[in-house]
């Protein structure tokens, strides 16, 4: 069965609003919403960045069944692995076992400018990463933690309050190196384009050491309904031309302002080629259907726009879900 989710975009909306369209999202059928974990927006014309475990501790409380998921924490530099692992558990109680720990190598955009110790290079960052894998996996299973690596110190560490549910480690791939070095380590895959070859290597990888096939892929792409379908390419353009740099790019560049530089000639036409915009829901549908048939089991939807999210939630959203579980079915 496939899941349908709602992302929430720390980078467009603030916490009090989040939190009612988490709400909103649960009422009217999303099985599960996606949170980014970031410390700046993308673009300065986004203009938020609230904390995304005090907003997921938030939303964890005022929904009941609606899965949580960080879509993704990097756990290496803004946040060390230990304290990850205690958000993780904290969160997993209040949701009462809806949550999982969605987890990445970083973007310079985010890590960087807490930490002051310059961005390292991706070999290094995935290294930490794995490492940092290995200590939240000990904690969240209520070892007591003694660990010294090259890259994390941990003296003694347990998880005083652990839920009863175990919390499920998501992490992002996108390549053959990163099944190889994350793809056993990680519950569910999560991808940012529908490659049928990374779902494929993923699953071979888990089958290969007898783990179960079970494992959720989990992907997630930007639209941007709106009635009047100009506006919605002018408001994807101004909040999201970012996303056409592809993550590779996207990993290093340092500020908002880097952002801001490397899309200047990033026209509106283009985003709009790139984006479902408008109120047609035809194309949205098409969209996903590549990541269904690439054979991701969750695919997640980012409705461009903070002041959009309300109009989306109560006049799209509904026949766009029953859409979607039609197309999928």
């Amino acid at each position: 069965m496939t899941h349908f989710g709602y992302t929430l975009m720390t980078e467009q909306s603030g916490p009090l609003a989040l939190v009612r369209d988490a709400v909103a999202a649960e009422e009217v059928g999303f099985d599960f919403a996606v949170c980014s974990d970031h410390f700046s927006p993308w673009l300065a014309s986004q203009g938020h960045a609230p904390n995304a475990w005090a907003l997921l501790g938030a939303i964890a409380q005022a929904t009941e069944r609606l899965g949580l998921c960080s879509f993704v924490t990097c756990p290496t530099m803004r946040y060390h692995p230990a304290i990850v692992a205690q958000q993780a558990a904290t969160v997993q109680i209040l949701a009462q076992g809806r949550f999982t720990l969605g987890l990445g190598s970083g973007e310079n955009l985010n890590e960087h400018i807490v930490t002051g110790a310059g961005w390292p290079n991706v070999r290094r960052r995935q290294a930490m990463l794995g490492e940092a894998i290995k200590i939240i996996r000990g904690l969240l299973a209520g070892e007591s933690v003694d660990h010294h690596g090259e890259h994390f110190q941990v003296d003694q560490a347990r998880l005083w309050d652990l839920p009863e549910a175990p919390v499920a480690l998501a992490v992002a791939m996108s390549g053959a190196g990163g099944v190889d070095r994350f793809g056993t380590a990680a519950d569910h895959l999560i991808a940012v384009k529908p490659d049928r070859e990374l779902v494929q290597s993923w699953r071979e990888a888990r089958q290969a050491v007898g783990l179960s096939e079970g494992g959720r892929v989990i992907g997630q792409l930007p639209v941007c309904w709106d009635p009047d379908r100009d506006n919605a390419i002018q408001r994807a353009h101004r909040q999201f031309r970012w996303f056409g740099g592809g993550w590779a790019v996207n990993a290093e560049l340092p500020t908002p302002a880097a952002f801001a530089a490397a899309t200047r000639y990033v026209r509106p036409a283009d985003v709009a080629e790139a984006i479902a915009c408008g109120p047609d829901l035809a194309p949205i549908v098409d969209a996903v259907g590549a990541y269904l048939d690439a054979g991701f089991t969750d695919v997640a939807l980012i409705q461009i726009g903070g002041p959009s999210q309300e109009a989306f939630l109560k006049e799209a959203a509904e026949p766009l879900l029953a859409a979607l579980r039609g197309a999928a079915a």
